[in-house]
This record gives C-alpha cells, sequence and structure tokens, in this order.
C-alpha cells in the first residue's frame, strides 16, 4: 500500500493533522488506530440504558487560554459551557480542590483558619496561585504548618497512589497542576475558555476528520503493517519508545484499571468529582451526569484505580515526568535525526503530560511552522 500522509493514532494530535493536511493542502490522509474506536483517550459514548454520556477513559474538561485553540475547535462542536468543581474528602470533610480559602474553614477551627488566611494573604495576596514548595520555603512556622498539612492530607496519599511515588520523585510540573489558590475561586480551572463538547468529544472528533481526502482504518496496528505500507509522511502519535522498538528501554506510563457502576438513584455524590487522597485503593470517583446536565432516575459512576502500565495488558494514560525519564525520552528523540518526513506528536510521542489544549496546540504549531515551510507556503 502507498499514501500520500500517513498519520498513526486517530486521537486529538492525529485528527488534527490530518484535517489541516486534507483541508489546507488539499491531499489524502489514512488515519490507522489500533483501536476499534476514533477520539483515543477521549472517546466517550451514550449509555443506551441510561442516556448518560459517559467518558470510557476518565473525565476531560476542556478549558483553555488559547482563543486559537478555542475558535479551531468551535469549528467541529457546540459547547456545553461547564465550570469544572472537583472535591476531596478530607479528615472526613468534602474541600475544594485546588485548596483554598473556603476549604481552610472547612478543616480548621475559625481562629485558626482566619489567621492561616490572613498569613496568606500578608504574604502573597489575594487572588494568587502558589506551591506547597513556595509555602514551605517562607519563614513563617504557621505557614510551613500548612504546607505540610497540605502536602500530607491533599498531596501525599493522591500522589503516592496516583503515580506510586512520592511527591518530590515527579517534576515539579506535576504537583504545579494542582496548586494552592488564595481565593474563594472554588473553580478546579480558572481558564477563559471552558466547556464540554454539546454531542461529546467523539462526535467532535468525528466532524473533524469528516473530509472526503480523509480515510480512517480502525483495528490496524502501525506494527503489523509497516512492512507493507509505504508513505511520504508519517505523523506518528503513539509511545516513542515502542516506534524504536525499545531499543534503549521502555519509557514508563501510568495506567487506570475504571470500574463503572450503576446506581438505582437518581444522583450518587455531590458533585462530578471526588477526590479520595486519605481513603479507598481508588484516587477519584466520577459521576457523569453532571457534565452535560442530563437527567435520567439512575446514575454511572466510575472509579479510578491506578496501576503501573504493563505492555499488553492496560493502556498508557499518564508519562511519568523526571528527570531520568526525560533523559531517556531524549536518547529516543535524537534518533529522530536520521527520519526524513516523520513527524512525533502527542501526549505518547512527545512525552508530556499535555492538557487537551495543549495536544492541539502543539498539532496546530508542528502544521504551521514545518509542514507549511517545507512545501513553501506561509
Amino acid at each position: 500500500m502507498i499514501v500520500k500522509n500517513l498519520v498513526v493514532g486517530c486521537g486529538l494530535a492525529g485528527a488534527v493533522i490530518a484535517e489541516r493536511i486534507a483541508t489546507q493542502l488539499n491531499q489524502p490522509v489514512l488515519i490507522i488506530d489500533k483501536r476499534p474506536h476514533i477520539a483515543g483517550n477521549i472517546y466517550d459514548y451514550e449509555d443506551t440504558k441510561f442516556g448518560i454520556n459517559v467518558h470510557r477513559y476518565g473525565p476531560h474538561v476542556f478549558h483553555t487560554n488559547n482563543q486559537i485553540v478555542w475558535d479551531y475547535l468551535s469549528q467541529f462542536t457546540e459547547w456545553h459551557y461547564f465550570m469544572y468543581r472537583v472535591k476531596a474528602v478530607i479528615d472526613g470533610n468534602e474541600i475544594n480542590i485546588p485548596f483554598n480559602l473556603d476549604s481552610l474553614y472547612k478543616v480548621f477551627p475559625k481562629c485558626l483558619a482566619d489567621k492561616l488566611a490572613m498569613n496568606l494573604l500578608d504574604k502573597f495576596g489575594f487572588n494568587k496561585k502558589i506551591s506547597i514548595l513556595e509555602l514551605n520555603k517562607t519563614n513563617d512556622n504557621d505557614l510551613k504548618f500548612l504546607a505540610n498539612f497540605i502536602y500530607e492530607k491533599v498531596f501525599l496519599g493522591y500522589t503516592i497512589k496516583q503515580w506510586g511515588v512520592k511527591p518530590e520523585d515527579l517534576d515539579e510540573s506535576v504537583s504545579s497542576r494542582v496548586p494552592i489558590y488564595i481565593s474563594r475561586d472554588n473553580r478546579y480551572f480558572q481558564d477563559k475558555y471552558q466547556a464540554i463538547p454539546l454531542k461529546g468529544y467523539t462526535t467532535m472528533v468525528e466532524n473533524i476528520i469528516d473530509h472526503p481526502l480523509i480515510d480512517v482504518q480502525l483495528n490496524t496496528d502501525f506494527f503489523d503493517i509497516k512492512d507493507s505500507i509505504k508513505y511520504e509522511r508519517l505523523f506518528f502519535t503513539g509511545p516513542i519508545d515502542e516506534f524504536f522498538n525499545y531499543e534503549y528501554g521502555e519509557l514508563p506510563y501510568r495506567s487506570l484499571d475504571i470500574k463503572f457502576v450503576e446506581y438505582d438513584k437518581e444522583y450518587f455524590q455531590s458533585g462530578p468529582q471526588i477526590n479520595y487522597p486519605e481513603n479507598y485503593d481508588y484516587t477519584r470517583s466520577v459521576e457523569y451526569k453532571y457534565y452535560l446536565e442530563q437527567k435520567s432516575h439512575n446514575t454511572i459512576v466510575s472509579f479510578e484505580y491506578p496501576r503501573t502500565f504493563e505492555r499488553g495488558i492496560n493502556e498508557r494514560y499518564y508519562p511519568v515526568p523526571n528527570m531520568k525519564n526525560q533523559t531517556l525520552y531524549d536518547k529516543y528523540y535524537k534518533k529522530l535525526i536520521d527520519l526524513n518526513n516523520v513527524y512525533f506528536l502527542g501526549r505518547l510521542a512527545d512525552y508530556k503530560y499535555y492538557n487537551m489544549d495543549q495536544v492541539i496546540e502543539r498539532a496546530l504549531t508542528l502544521f504551521n511552522s514545518k509542514i507549511l515551510t517545507l512545501i513553501g507556503e506561509k
């Protein structure tokens, strides 16, 4: 088989780069994916029993400050505007995540919460986001106490379950994803644009790749057909270590065992996501009817049990960012110098803990900065 543009993986990265090539270059694209569905880990479906949209690989809420990315996606979906609010059970109380001024008053007596709040405001000011490391570097013993409390109650247990290591064994970028917020803003994200595709992520991806020049083959593993297919350009969104046959060893990933449970009640919990850093073996429970505000007498909840990724056993979800793994990734990335017209992009190929908007930005930037330039366009 001979194809002009081959895209491996039909997640967001693959879909966006395929759409750009088809619509902007007027060139044919073949997308292959080893899964039986499109959309990668943002794949969702409507449960036929209760009419609830379920995120098969865990919850996804789109958020961005990048208007270019927002405008791009808005071509392919209507939006259900949605401000995400996440809670965690700490000492038996549901508190806001990120930990904020409201959280102080839910876990401490008012007199202590007043003191800590005043110290935070004096030191950092209002409406500021800070990390545990910043808080712990202060000379204020009360703030050091607060840093230790949040570390032990919010970060430590959750991180050990989610990543299999302590927070200090991960790159700081991981802990900075959930800062301390000196504010009463109870939203999980503060981005300008926050929403969920009105008809679901899968439909949105269907619309992105709905073009006569784009063909899709599912249940097709690149490594099963790579010796029988020829291409002018290859866009690879899979694992970089797998592409090079694990020559330098495997890059570690975390996976999830997600258990879906149906309940014969209208609601199971007080909001869409509850985290459990101290209790149980799962990290969070997710109730899907909240996301699109769907009505049903029953409900569907998922419970996430983090696991180490094992080839052939489970799926890759999260790269594990630290210096050791980055060094290994860099060794693989250097091998791209010897390859012509091969491009890597996406969370697995770049080995980065991307948000959805970052994946789209990465694909758009790659297309605009390299692909158009190579064919002499600006």
